[in-house]
């Protein structure tokens, strides 16, 4: 079966610039030359330290970030190259949960209003009635009371913020969900429930997820892959077991050193 997602030579490099006239003296090499497959409903967990150019990886995939060479291709389509209306489609097929469910949402606007925006956007044929009952049953999907949708975030916790952000990610119906450090922000009491939240939604509507996290703790547990990353250079993947148990890097049995003991 192909991959739904191949990342193949992505390398994404940052100029450094200094001096009066700015000239380049050097270059970040956030991504180095990295070649990746996800396949349909699967979870791949993408770890490392802050800096190791995960979270880059993932603004790549949504379009954020533009790489400096190498491609992805999303089911079988080469997304890279991808600008405006063509593009388009896939900004539905493809979404995001940010790392911080507090700078994640705009205070100015109530949930109800937040989770919206995307049906008129992809949707704009949707009624006002039907874009609510939507909003309802996106409420209920992640826990939470439709009555919320009148609230503004400031109302909520963190762990309701993010839940938020989840429900704002599934509203266009995804495929794809990257998820980036979704509970690092979080409270360890309510990171449990964040991540068996996904797991079920993963279930109920057989979405493919990239996991990102430094805590290869909760990557083990929602990952069926594992790719490491170190200064941009992937640097070992595997079946979840297999790196969490057997690693054979040393920076991978740095990372797992480093995880506390229950």
């Amino acid at each position: 079966m192909p991959s739904l997602v191949e990342i193949r030579n992505l390398s994404v490099h940052f100029p450094v610039k200094s001096g009066l006239l700015q000239r380049q003296t050097g270059v970040v090499k956030a991504l180095d030359d990295v070649s990746l497959k996800i396949d349909k409903g699967s979870t791949l967990g993408l770890v490392g330290e802050s800096g190791s150019g995960k979270t880059t990886l993932g603004r790549v995939l949504v379009r954020l970030q533009n790489p400096t060479s190498g491609s992805a291709s999303y089911d079988g389509q080469e997304i890279t190259s991808l600008d405006g209306s063509a593009l388009r489609p896939y900004r539905k097929r493809i979404q995001m949960v940010f790392q911080d469910p507090y700078n994640s949402l705009n205070p100015r606007l109530r949930i109800g209003t937040i989770l919206a925006e995307p049906l008129e956007i992809h949707f704009p044929k949707m009624s006002a009635s039907d874009r609510s009952a939507r909003v309802a049953e996106l409420l209920k999907l992640v826990g939470l009371d439709p009555a919320h949708a009148r609230r503004f975030p400031h109302e909520f916790s963190g762990g309701q913020r993010q839940r938020i952000g989840i429900a704002r990610a599934l509203a266009v119906e995804p495929e794809f969900i990257i998820c980036d450090e979704p509970v690092s922000a979080l409270d360890v009491s309510v990171q449990a429930q964040i991540v068996n939240l996904l797991m079920d939604l993963q279930d109920q509507f057989d979405l493919t997820y990239l996991f990102i996290a430094h805590d290869l703790a909760v990557i083990e547990h929602v990952s069926d892959q594992v790719a490491v990353l170190e200064h941009g250079k992937l640097v070992e993947e595997g079946s979840a077991e297999t790196i969490t148990r057997h690693p054979s890097h040393p920076y991978t049995q740095r990372l797992l050193a480093s995880v506390p003991a229950l």
